[in-house]
């Protein structure tokens, strides 16, 4: 039960939320908004995996 909201939040970020990784975002010079959507993305996929 709690796997299958992840993921389906999981794909409501992937619609929604900018992925850095294809822009190549340096973290060192990422704003403290990207720094928590890019932790927000990383806690939803962890707990979507498991």
């Amino acid at each position: 039960m709690k796997t299958a909201i992840f993921k389906i939040i999981a794909k409501i970020n992937k619609a929604i939320l900018p992925s850095y990784s294809k822009r190549q975002l340096d973290l060192s010079k990422a704003t403290k908004l990207q720094l928590a959507i890019i932790g927000w993305r990383v806690y939803v996929t962890k707990n979507a995996l498991d």
